[in-house]
């Protein structure tokens, strides 16, 4: 494995996309000492919803995986903007939380959100590992499929 996040990108064919703005009355992260905690990010590419629908109803597990995928995606981008582009700051990912649109009976929450923790190990190696919450909605901001949120170390 390479030894730099920007190179890990690189590898992976990855560009991220711009940090999203707002939607409301919030921000998209705050800094409390070494820890960025970001605001919940959707599966969006350009601006534009890429996976909505429910699991379990219309879309299946890697409609589900896609989006937490993009999701992180997403999630990355703020954390770059809030490092000052500088990704190399980032020493743990320390938690996602994972909100999945899904039927009562769809119990697959854990394998949808494998999509974004995936990633991260992808990128951050080592130090994309973290601990998780993978819950089920009964719906999510503009019928979303996912919505992913998270606490990252960064000095």
């Amino acid at each position: 494995m390479t030894d730099t996040v920007a190179a890990r990108l690189e590898a992976a064919g990855i560009t991220l996309p711009p940090a999203g703005a707002v939607a409301g009355n919030y921000v998209p992260w705050v800094r409390t000492g070494d820890l960025l905690f970001i605001s919940g990010q959707l599966p969006l590419e350009n601006g534009t919803l890429q996976v909505a629908g429910r699991l379990g109803e219309d879309l299946g597990l890697e409609d589900g995986q896609r989006a937490a995928r993009l999701c992180a995606l997403n999630l990355i981008a703020q954390v770059k903007a809030a490092l000052d582009g500088d990704l190399e700051r980032v020493t743990r990912i320390v938690r996602l939380g994972g909100y999945v649109n899904s039927t009562p009976d769809f119990t697959a929450q854990p394998k949808v959100i494998n999509g974004a923790s995936d990633l991260m190990a992808e990128i951050f190696g080592d130090a994309g590992q973290h601990s998780r919450a993978a819950v089920a909605c009964p719906s999510l901001p503009l019928g979303a499929a996912v919505e992913l949120d998270g606490v990252v170390e960064a000095p």
